[in-house]
């Protein structure tokens, strides 16, 4: 997402997910590191929030405000709990998991923002319409282009040029076919 899209966002924009999970937009913008997004993210269950996965440009923080996070970076496990922050940087890859008992919020910032508030409304929009697999996989391959054209990043295992073959495919025929968030 351009940073023209996300100064469009109203700050406190909210996706509410059937799960009951919340993911509200809080800020954007650029100061002495760069241009960021920051969102809030509130789980009520536990369990896995994505796959493996490595940004080539993106750096991620997360900082729990409440709950617990596991995370796994390059192979390296972190629990966090509240008040406790992690940065992922390009190219580490790395996956995380609600460990909570009562629920999980946290803050999460991406530098530079690339199209990750447009990933959030991707998944948002198919959770909401029924479309995505129990496993969290859009059922439509065409939806699955256009999810992982917002990650900025690659699935961790499957060769990168594979990736782009495949799922870059299927990103420009879902956009040729007018799939829009």
């Amino acid at each position: 997402m351009t940073t023209n899209s996300l100064n469009e966002m109203q700050k406190g924009t909210r996706l509410v997910h059937p799960s009951g999970q919340i993911v509200t937009f809080v800020d954007h913008g650029t100061d002495h590191q760069g241009d960021y997004v920051t969102v809030e993210h509130q789980v009520p269950r536990q369990g896995p929030l994505n796959g493996p996965h490595w940004h080539p440009e993106l750096t991620e923080s997360f900082t729990v405000v409440e709950g617990s996070m596991r995370f796994l970076v390059d192979g390296k496990e972190h629990i966090l709990h509240a008040g406790e922050r992690i940065t992922v940087l390009p190219r580490q890859v790395h996956q995380f998991w609600n460990t909570s008992e009562k629920g999980l919020t946290a803050i999460h910032e991406i530098r530079p923002p690339g199209r990750h508030w447009q990933m959030f409304q991707v998944v948002h929009k198919l959770e909401s319409e029924g479309k995505m697999s129990p496993g969290g996989i859009p059922r439509n391959p065409l939806w699955l282009g256009v999810a992982w054209s917002c990650i900025d990043g690659y699935l961790a295992g499957p060769p990168k040029l594979l990736q782009r073959i495949v799922l870059g495919g299927l990103a420009k025929l879902a956009r040729a076919l007018g799939y829009k968030i």
